[in-house]
């Protein structure tokens, strides 16, 4: 894999000579970066992990998110002056040298702009696209009118805008690179495209939320700079005023704690051990139960209790005295580093209350001795029991002799999804992100209502901010590309996620299959899918039970325009390109038929297709009008 990222870094950014650090005095650079500063866009893909001596983690996905940031200038100065690219090289060098200046600003490693950009990229040649240099050339080379002109000029916030939009930039790409005839021209022909719909064709400019957004492929953070300044001109006048009230009843209150210590222990479940150190229990609403009596509740962890394994766990059912059944996960690994960071995951967990969560009703940590920060202490969370298992049962049973799943069945668990990861991402402050949406973690209860669980891997985001982690956890065939490549985590990770479950659901295939006879290098339903909708035989994506003996059945008792609509759903939040896909509460809105989807917007060729058996390293410029390609053994890793 790193061989593969390495090689891609080097196709896109030609990396051969550096950032001048001296910038001639008579050399000015003509593009104003002040926007770096004003646009919320994503700075943490090219922030340190922790050390500032340390190289970065992900300078692939650093690199090109920056290259989508500086296109903004270039798309800019694509407007005033009507020219692609720089007139030299000192001037491309001067426009690197004001770029890593603003990135200083934001306080970020100093030789960005020298890693990812070689300033000969930018500067104007005839040996580009089509020879083009300006847009009197592109005009003579395409006609005064082009689809790009017609399909970016709106508001691209608007999905289906965007979706048009990038369609017309594949067409217009496709011929540019038919107009030149040379394949190794073809991102520079990307390139030309996304600068030539967010600098001439949208009305809005290169700096829009549309324009920065789609035809660039920025996650635009939902909070800007700009209230941000504003936050923090309060936040200091607040923090002034508190640090005075506080200095004025800090010894009041250092006296009340001390009068009220042990009241305290008892009543935030602290639990004193025979060492006389002290160990914190979660400050929840839930249960905290002491190891014998799970041990009671399941038979002594009996294997004819055994449910399965789940996450970082195996799971056996139990029965506490008051009659209630439960599910206990008997956490085996996990990311905690220590119980602390275990019971902030509980407090977060137990505090989450939806009727398509599974509920959390207790936990237990169980140590030989009173070290608290033990990572070898026992750990178990214990759950409300689901009595009909999970998802996957139903879909894939291991007996011919169970019956399918009905369409209202299946209509009620995708609508019940939806409204569980609903709540994650916008119920509860800041969101949290399941990380593994799958099947097995679907559970049905006793009127095969579906509930989402399996929350130890979810994590809580900084608000309005993606999550980038090193440690990519979930399951392939349901991994978000960006997710799976780059650690990237956003709310559309779990959409990606929901999309293949929606088609497992609608074509009771599973996500992924490599015992498959389908494909030499198995089967993707994303792919299969999309490969049917693409040729117009999207009822052939159906599963055959949910249509009547002679396949197209009566319209009451197997309503497939509805069926239809779901399985477009799925194909646009399994999308491969994250810009186009919804967000979860468009997602449950077009499931519902409130807002109408929109037309399914063309993509790269699947990341599972045989095609793919050449050296990985064709990326493209943006990652919205092309996307990353890759073997399908490397998607795997």
């Amino acid at each position: 894999m790193d061989l593969l990222v390495t090689t891609a870094v080097l196709a896109i950014f030609s990396f051969s000579f550096p950032v001048k650090s001296q910038v001639s005095n008579s050399t000015s650079c003509p593009m104003d970066f002040d926007y770096v500063l004003r646009i919320p866009w994503p700075t943490a893909d090219c922030r340190h992990s922790g050390d500032s001596t340390k190289p970065l983690t992900n300078s692939t996905a650093c690199c090109q998110t920056l290259l989508s940031v500086y296109g903004i200038s270039l798309a800019q100065h694509l407007k005033t002056t009507s020219q692609f690219n720089l007139p030299d090289l000192a001037t491309s060098t001067a426009c690197l040298s004001d770029f890593q200046n603003k990135l200083d600003s934001l306080f970020l490693p100093s030789s960005l702009a020298s890693i990812c950009f070689d300033p000969f990229q930018f500067v104007i040649s005839s040996n580009t696209c089509a020879a083009i240099q300006n847009v009197q050339d592109w005009r003579q080379k395409l006609g005064n009118y082009t689809v790009i002109d017609s399909s970016c000029r709106g508001d691209l916030t608007d999905l289906s805008a965007c979706a048009n939009c990038v369609d017309a930039g594949l067409t217009v790409h496709s011929k540019l690179n038919s107009i030149d005839g040379n394949a190794s021209h073809s991102n520079e022909c990307f390139y030309f495209a996304v600068l030539y719909a967010a600098g001439i064709a949208n009305q809005f400019g290169p700096e829009s939320d549309g324009a920065v957004s789609c035809t660039f492929g920025i996650n635009i953070l939902p909070n800007s700079l700009k209230n941000k300044r504003s936050s923090l001109m309060f936040g200091l006048i607040g923090g002034l005023v508190a640090i005075v009230l506080t200095s004025c009843v800090v010894g009041l209150y250092f006296w009340w704690d001390r009068k009220r210590k042990r009241e305290k222990i008892d009543e935030s479940g602290m639990e004193e051990f025979e060492s006389g150190r002290l160990r914190r229990r979660p400050n929840t609403g839930s249960i905290w139960f002491k190891l014998h009596e799970l041990e009671k509740a399941t038979d002594n962890f009996s294997t004819k209790n055994f449910i399965g394994r789940g996450g970082f766990g195996v799971v056996y059912k139990g029965v506490l005295p008051d009659g209630s059944v439960v599910a206990v996960k008997k956490i085996i690994d996990s990311e905690f580093e220590g119980n602390d960071e275990f019971c902030n995951e509980v407090e977060i967990i137990s505090n989450l209350r939806h009727r398509n969560l599974v509920p959390l009703k207790g936990c237990c940590v169980h140590g030989e001795d009173g070290d608290y920060e033990r990572r070898d202490d026992q750990r178990y969370l214990v759950y409300e029991y689901m009595s009909n298992g999970n998802l996957d049962d139903h879909l894939f049973p291991s007996s011919s002799r169970e019956p399918p799943l009905t369409w209202p069945q299946r209509k009620n668990i995708i609508l019940d999804v939806a409204k569980g990861l609903a709540y994650l991402h916008y119920g509860v402050k800041p969101a949290i992100y399941h990380r593994d949406i799958k099947a097995t973690n679907i559970l049905l209860d006793a009127d095969m209502r579906a509930r989402v669980a399996d929350f130890g891997l979810a994590k809580q985001s900084r608000e309005g901010q993606s999550h980038l982690t090193t440690r990519v956890a979930g399951t392939h065939g349901y991994l978000a590309p960006e997710y799976a490549l780059y650690g990237q985590l956003t709310e559309k990770s779990d959409v990606y996620s929901f999309g293949v479950v929606i088609l497992e659901i609608m074509c009771g295939r599973k996500a992924l299959d490599l015992s498959s006879t389908d494909s030499l290098r198995g089967f993707l339903v994303t792919d299969w899918a999309w490969s049917l909708i693409k040729e117009g035989k999207i009822g052939q994506v159906l599963d055959p039970c949910l249509l009547g003996p002679s396949g197209s059945s009566n319209e009451a008792m197997n309503p497939k325009g509805i069926m239809e609509r779901f399985v477009l759903v799925g194909i646009l939040c399994a999308h491969v390109m994250v810009a186009l896909r919804p967000t979860i509460m468009d997602a449950l809105k077009m499931l519902e038929g409130d807002i109408e989807v929109p037309a399914i917007p063309d993509r790269p060729t699947p990341l599972g297709h045989p095609t793919f058996v050449g050296d990985g390293s064709n990326f493209s410029i943006s990652p919205v009008l092309s996307g990353l390609q890759l073997q399908a053994n490397d998607m795997l890793r």
